[in-house]
């Protein structure tokens, strides 16, 4: 038997009303916005930022390029990925010619071993962070952080490979 939308809404509303989801949703969402200040207050002469879109209980995420990528019209893009509860890194392209131009050249890659098919958003995801210690907050951002610059670096090196 198939719920309907009226079923959905109950279940939703009674969550709405235990409190729970929109405290965590906030807590989310300022952290992501704490990871962002902590990145960009480090990297900001190698990078520029975006501003922090919160999705719709499925992503969370903000942008980030440099000339190098904005030359390929390309961009990372930070996500926490609220369905896995996980933090991911993300390639970008700006368009649906650039987005299939560069699944092509990373379909092989070590970064999508055992993919079959072009990711729904991205043309390269990769996993920083797999099971968040929110009580751990600091080194949580730290190891974000380190794991960001160090798969950016390889990904934009794998790119200048390529051309």
């Amino acid at each position: 038997m198939n719920k309907g939308i009226n079923s959905f809404v109950s279940a939703y509303q009674e969550q709405i009303r235990k409190g729970d989801i929109q405290k965590t949703y906030a807590f989310l969402l300022k952290y992501v916005m704490q990871i962002k200040a902590s990145i960009e207050k480090q990297f900001s002469k190698e990078y520029s930022f975006g501003n922090v879109f919160r999705g719709y209980l499925d992503y969370s995420y903000f942008y980030f390029s440099n000339d190098y990528l904005r030359s390929k019209k390309l961009r990372f893009g930070i996500v926490l990925n609220h369905s896995e509860m996980r933090f991911e890194l993300w390639l970008l392209g700006q368009n649906k010619e650039i987005q299939n131009r560069y699944w092509d050249m990373f379909k092989a890659s070590k970064w999508n071993e055992g993919r079959t098919k072009k990711p729904q958003y991205a043309e390269l995801e990769i996993v920083l962070v797999d099971e968040p210690d929110f009580e751990n907050i600091d080194k949580l951002t730290i190891d974000i952080i380190d794991r960001v610059v160090d798969e950016a670096d390889k990904v934009i090196a794998y790119l200048m490979k390529l051309d």
